[in-house]
């Protein structure tokens, strides 16, 4: 479905009680009018036999019910939790069901999602401001495991107006009350009296809804939310119909591969047209000062054009190698920090006492998503087109409408299927290059960054490295804790470069107090301690980085839950009970330790035992994991079991938890023992998958999932499983080989 921009406010005289309001196919019906911003209008379109209910459901003469998501799909189910809600609330049957992505309107605004993004708390001005701003710029990003806890209420209440229009249509037909009818299974039910859904349609959306809406209520086999229903998108990904942005065809297109420069100042001086143009299928060559790139007739030959065309950059000023990156690390912890979250007065605690102090480090991680940076353009009559994967589909119309030097209102967006993302998708480098491209060639071009370009010019998920100290009581207990941890303003770069064509809310974070949250996001103890310090100490490393799968979690989880074993060890505790100790009333947590631990036969991490546990809380939801490891032949880490026991709340489905968890198990068991680049020269050593050291299938581990019923609100479990797995991996080579591993990925021999 072709994305368009916001309709018009609508006309006056709209009354509360008008909640349905005709429109044209391109305009839509308001729904639930209470529940939206008073001066945005839907804009689904709808195609022949549909019929139009607000802006997230449509119903087809045949049956079908096609529910509008305004999140991206990269492998997470939200083309299947989303539209899972919606079927409970109306009703429908599960087998009609279909999706589409939802068009740039404000109403599909992820606040929530830009608040967990960038580590704000939306209690304070900046974040209540960011919140209102993020709305009124049509926010739709896909990011922080935002897409249930944000779009639930909406999809429901969305699920509960449809199903009440549908039952008085039904119910004035049988002459009955609207509110002796019920449905499922895509029927009004009332006695033996049945109809569809597709019969009521077109008369149910002329009809109003009460002032308040009912719910349903009854907790029966008939309820689809909390069951483990198929996923829409499998069949098509597994029979190879479903179209990623690599899929499109269009008439007339051309094919693009680059070449960009190196990071800093790096600029083009130099290639060698002469030689591109023997390769056979090569059309032409498009240069700037920081990249250039072959067009060909087919992929192949615009790559291989790159190699005969010979690029040379100059660049200007100090090239990065992993020597500079850890200087700038250390100079970093060296000056001081600033202090972005505290209680209790830790510097008066540590004074004159004996303090326990620890250094970790983690490398560069790549993204390495399957697909690699791609997108289609067509620039026509003075508007652009643009076929991409994104998670922020707003943003890349504005970066790729400045790029081509034309207004947004001419840039429409197709947001596609995601072959992985991770967090690079938020970056629109492609879509950029693509538009500048579309606009040159004057035809339509897909431009596509080879592994090898994907590699070198990725958004990295920063290095860090963290400074720990500690006072321990007499029994062993905690009596302060500092973390001062070096690394980069990721943040802040990450915003800086998603709204560089919104001064509004480049405005708005820039209320943020100093430092950058992002930086040390869940560094702050789970444990309840009398006084803690956590500290950002800013290094300018000279790499760009990005956001990647849990952000800062994915480190500040490394350095907590290690420093932490240290500690138990030093004050002569078994690790579990050490750490459930000192969780106070955090009940859930201590459960999911409880729980991995029964389940995993947890030994006390002795020596020899191979056995060690972390635990993280994080967007909502909580996960303790336990991991038996050993040091295999060549010194290679090996991991022989997982188990991980997961409270994120009430499941709308439960069997794309169990995935989402499984996945994030091996994400951060290969980010453990891989998945890192050093630099030389100025460029990533990594140039290819086999470069990174990933685990294969033969190295992939027993895993064993419990998912902890609880009835709370839903958390965000996309990334849960990420931060806790390499600290387990480390407590457990500690007990497996008696010496500590500080620094990522774990290399045994080095401390």
């Amino acid at each position: 479905m072709r994305p368009r921009l916001p309709s018009s406010p609508p006309a006056a005289g709209v009354t509360r009680r008008g909640l349905l309001i005709g429109g044209g196919a391109g305009v839509g019906l308001i729904l639930a009018w209470a529940l939206w911003p008073r001066h945005y209008l839907p804009n689904l379109t709808a195609d022949t036999g549909e019929t139009i209910f607000g802006a997230w459901i449509k119903i087809g003469d045949d049956g079908h019910v096609t529910v509008a998501v305004p999140q991206a799909e990269h492998g997470q189910g939200v083309y299947t939790a989303l539209p899972q809600i919606v079927a409970d609330e109306l009703g429908a049957d599960w087998r009609t069901i279909a999706v589409e992505p939802a068009p740039l309107n404000p109403l599909y605004a992820n606040a929530l999602g830009a608040d967990e993004l960038f580590e704000t708390a939306r209690d304070t001005v900046a974040g209540r401001w960011r919140d209102a701003h993020a709305v009124r710029i049509g926010m739709m990003v896909t990011a922080g495991s935002s897409s249930v806890r944000t779009f639930e209420d909406d999809l429901r209440q969305a699920g509960a107006a449809a199903r009440v229009l549908l039952c008085k249509v039904a119910a004035a037909r049988w002459q009955v009350d609207w509110q002796a009818c019920d449905t499922r299974g895509g029927f009004v039910f009332h006695g033996k009296d049945r109809l569809r859904f597709a019969d009521l349609a077109a008369e149910a959306v002329r009809g109003s809804l009460p002032d308040a809406l009912p719910m349903r209520v009854n907790e029966d086999d008939t309820r689809l939310s909390g069951q483990s229903l198929p996923r829409l998108d499998a069949p098509a990904k597994v029979d190879g119909s479903a179209n990623f942005a690599g899929d499109v065809r269009l008439p007339d297109m051309v094919f693009a591969s680059i070449r960009q420069a190196p990071g800093g100042s790096s600029q083009l001086v130099r290639v060698d047209r002469a030689a591109a143009d023997r390769i056979p299928g090569v059309l032409q060559v498009v240069t700037n000062d920081r990249w250039v790139a072959a067009i060909g007739n087919h992929w192949w030959a615009a790559n291989r054009a790159l190699d005969a065309l010979a690029p040379r950059f100059e660049t200007q000023g100090a090239i990065v190698t992993s020597a500079t990156i850890r200087a700038a690390l250390q100079g970093a912890l060296d000056t001081p920090g600033r202090r972005l979250s505290a209680v209790g007065d830790v510097d008066a605690t540590f004074k004159d006492a004996r303090l326990i102090t620890a250094e970790y480090q983690v490398g560069l991680a790549a993204h390495a998503a399957v697909e690699t940076m791609t997108a289609t353009a067509r620039f026509a009559d003075g508007r652009l087109e643009l076929w991409l994967p994104t998670l922020a589909p707003a943003m890349a119309r504005d970066a790729a409408a400045a790029a081509a030097g034309i207004a947004t209102d001419r840039v429409v967006v197709h947001p596609m299927l995601v072959g992985g993302a991770f967090g690079a998708n938020l970056d629109h480098r492609c879509a950029e290059q693509a538009a500048i491209l579309a606009v040159t060639l004057k035809r339509p071009v897909q431009l596509t960054w080879s592994r090898v370009e994907d590699l070198l010019h990725d958004r990295f998920r920063p290095p860090a490295m963290a400074r720990m100290a500690a006072r321990l009581g007499p029994n062993g207990q905690i009596l302060g804790w500092r973390a001062r941890i070096a690394a980069s303003a990721t943040g802040q770069e990450v915003a800086a470069r998603l709204f560089a064509q919104d001064a509004g809310f480049r405005t708005a974070l820039a209320l943020t107090p100093s430092g950058d949250p992002y930086a040390i996001a869940g560094a702050v103890p789970p444990y309840r301690m009398p006084a803690y310090a956590i500290d950002h100490h800013p290094a300018d490393i000279g790499v760009p980085t990005g956001h990647w799968r849990s952000g800062a979690h994915s480190y500040t989880a490394f350095f907590t839950e290690c420093f932490l074993d240290e500690l138990a060890h030093l004050a002569g505790t078994e690790p579990l009970s050490y750490r459930i100790g000192m969780l106070g009333g955090d009940a859930r947590l201590a459960r999911c330790l409880s729980t991995a631990a029964s389940l995993g036969g947890w030994e006390g991490g002795i020596a020899g035992s191979g056995q060690g546990i972390a635990c993280h809380s994080f967007r909502g939801s909580h996960i303790a994991v336990l991991v038996e490891a050993h040091v295999g032949e060549g010194q290679a880490v090996s991991v022989d079991r997982i188990v991980a026991a997961v409270d994120c709340g009430r499941q709308i489905n439960p069997d794309l938890v169990r995935q989402q968890i499984e996945g994030g198990l091996l994400f951060g068991m290969a980010a453990a023992t891989g998945g890192s680049t050093g630099f030389t020269r100025g460029l990533p050593d990594a140039r290819s998958f086999g470069d990174l050291g990933l685990p294969r299938l033969a190295d992939t581990p027993d895993i064993t999932v419990e998912l902890i019923s609880s009835e709370a609100d839903p958390g965000g479990v996309s990334e849960l499983a990420v931060p806790p797995v390499a600290p387990a991996i480390a407590n457990a080579l500690q007990a497996a080989t008696g010496y500590r591993l500080r620094c990522l990925p774990l290399v045994p021999g080095t401390k």
